[in-house]
């Protein structure tokens, strides 16, 4: 990945995006060429030496059983905005802006394993549903519904984990702008009602 000094996020940054990102693109190259899959994760920061990303695919989906050459990648994706160069200080002063679009991004790497278990997959659910339950007003659980119900969706699924070897990530964040027109992207993106997209701007310039 292109990734300018400025642009290079801290681990405690590329941590915080795994912990929160919700989904991502499960890329593999196979013998009938790339296959990808977007899927919700949970990251597992205790296995191996740098953590992994576990989800879960369709059992009729032919990417879990077509065996992956060299890496699976899985690409993380976090806040992304488009920015107006009419929020920039700095067009007043002299026109030459233009417009571009903020996002923070993480290229997993690793390798893939397969998990055709139900305890396995069992687990893995209730974490990712407790995960994403638990802003809730009232949080739903897995063991609310019947036992054999979900003892069916279960065998419906394959746990996918990626064990991750490296990790490329960046956060483009108008870190590369004066801080006026920063201001003016803060600004701008609250104005347009995308206050997580401001955040990731105001944390980048604090960080």
């Amino acid at each position: 990945m292109y990734t300018p000094a400025h642009f290079a996020p801290s681990p405690d940054t590329v941590e915080s995006l795994l912990q929160h990102a919700g989904a991502a693109n499960l890329v593999t190259m196979t013998e009938d060429g790339l296959l990808a899959t977007l899927l919700p994760f949970v990251y597992e920061p205790s296995i191996g030496e740098r953590g992994a990303l576990h989800a879960h695919m369709a059992r009729n989906n032919t990417q879990w059983s077509s065996a992956a050459t060299g890496e699976a990648l899985m690409i993380v994706q976090g806040n992304d905005a488009y920015i107006s160069p009419s929020w920039y200080a700095s067009k007043a002063e002299h026109g030459r802006v233009v417009p571009t679009w903020n996002y923070s991004t993480a290229h997993v790497y690793g390798k893939l394993v397969i998990h055709d278990d139900a305890d396995w997959l069992g687990r893995h659910v209730r974490r990712l549903s407790n995960q994403h339950e638990a802003g809730m007003p009232r949080p739903w659980a897995v063991d609310e519904a019947p036992e054999r119900f979900i003892a069916g969706q279960l065998k419906a699924i394959v746990g996918v984990e990626l064990v991750i070897t490296r990790v490329e990530a960046k956060t483009k964040l108008s870190q590369n702008r004066a801080p006026a027109d920063v201001d003016g992207v803060i600004e701008g993106l609250r104005a347009r009602g995308d206050s997580a997209s401001a955040a990731d701007v105001e944390r980048a310039r604090t960080s």
